[in-house]
């Protein structure tokens, strides 16, 4: 099969819109990694169908913990601009 040769003289002028441009090149930026996130899911499956039953299964989560803060401590604002800048004192102490 011959390839056709092609000789331009003379000025080729080519035009394209930047929008039309970026929009294309963001979906195929979005299409490439869904793809690949389909093939590391399609991977993670085929890993998971080998592993026996007892190493399948979900570690329990932890309780919620309580209130740490102590009801004998109270938490003082030292420095009224910064709110972070504290100190526990007492709660049971003589207000003066």
């Amino acid at each position: 099969m011959a390839v056709p040769h092609y000789s331009y003289q003379g000025v080729l002028t080519i035009r394209g819109n930047v929008y039309t441009t970026y929009t294309c090149e963001a979906e195929s930026f979005k299409i490439t990694k869904a793809i690949d996130l389909s093939i590391r899911m399609a991977e993670t499956v085929a890993q998971a169908t080998q592993l026996p039953p007892d190493q399948l299964r979900l570690p329990e989560q932890e309780t919620p913990r309580k209130n740490s803060k102590s009801k004998e401590h109270k938490e003082v604002q030292l420095v009224d601009d910064s709110p972070k800048k504290t100190a526990l004192i007492g709660a049971n102490l003589d207000p003066k």
